[in-house]
């Protein structure tokens, strides 16, 4: 008989996982995995019966860690009450495959997510008060402004969303303010982050000061993009390149080259 997996509920996961500790965790990740040293095959993404609704299966082994996360993405969640992603993940002892550990993965995923961003920004930036724009209002758009207040400083923060309501309440949890437009949240902006559902650009590259630094976050899914190809022009730096190039509807729909990985 194998003993019980630990369960950690969101609130433990919460109480657990801090920013200080996750931050050289995630860096430490990117070099293993632009090193070989991660397998980490293709995510499967197949959709369900609630239109726009997807399940994203996503495992990795790294040194003696094995995990399976589970993630999906229902869009009519918020009117249930519910977030848009929830996530769980199964983490399994590598050489018995007896698992571990159940966990809620969703807080784990937005602020892993925004980690990643805020290594690259910290790696890619000087420590000069910055210029943030936000296109997208949900739980991305918090834990970014979390994770990258955390290695420079914003000096003024702007959030856009097709809903101007949800903009306003954004910006009002992480104190900046609601943009107009997604055009008057990136201009000037020194950092641009896209965290939405849209399949279609939502930052276009004309918009773009030079040298901006842009985190493109949403679109999912091979056929969905948030970028024009005027923006995808630029030097594209991946986290996986492998998966950008397979994945990421930014870079197939533009024919973009991805330059290096993070790591």
């Amino acid at each position: 008989m194998t003993a019980a997996p630990l369960f950690l509920d969101n609130n433990a996961v919460r109480r657990l996982l801090s920013l200080d500790a996750l931050l050289p965790a995630i860096e430490q990740a990117l070099i293993e995995l632009s090193a070989g040293r991660v397998t980490q095959p293709l995510r499967t993404v197949f959709e369900l019966a609630e239109p726009g609704s997807l399940l994203f299966v996503k495992p990795a082994l790294v040194g003696d860690a094995l995990a399976t996360k589970l993630i999906t993405q229902v869009p009519g969640n918020p009117a249930r009450g519910l977030p848009t992603m929830i996530a769980t993940l199964l983490l399994l002892d590598p050489a018995t495959g007896v698992p571990l550990a159940v966990m809620d993965a969703t807080w784990l995923t937005e602020l892993r997510t925004a980690a990643v961003s805020a290594v690259a920004t910290r790696a890619l930036r000087d420590r000069s008060p910055k210029r943030l724009a936000i296109l997208g209002s949900g739980a991305l758009a918090r834990s970014h402004a979390l994770a990258l207040a955390a290695v420079v400083p914003l000096r003024d923060v702007r959030v856009w969303s097709p809903t101007q309501a949800n903009a306003e309440r954004c910006a009002a949890d992480i104190g900046g303010h609601a943009a107009p437009s997604a055009e008057a949240a990136v201009r000037e902006a020194d950092i641009v982050v896209t965290v939405t559902n849209a399949s279609t650009p939502v930052l276009l590259g004309r918009w773009l000061k030079p040298g901006a630094l842009v985190h493109a976050v949403g679109a999912p899914r091979p056929g969905w993009r948030e970028l024009d190809d005027e923006a995808m022009a630029n030097f594209v730096i991946a986290d996986n390149r492998h998966a950008a190039e397979n994945e990421s509807g930014d870079v197939i729909l533009s024919g973009a080259k991805v330059a290096c990985e993070i790591g």
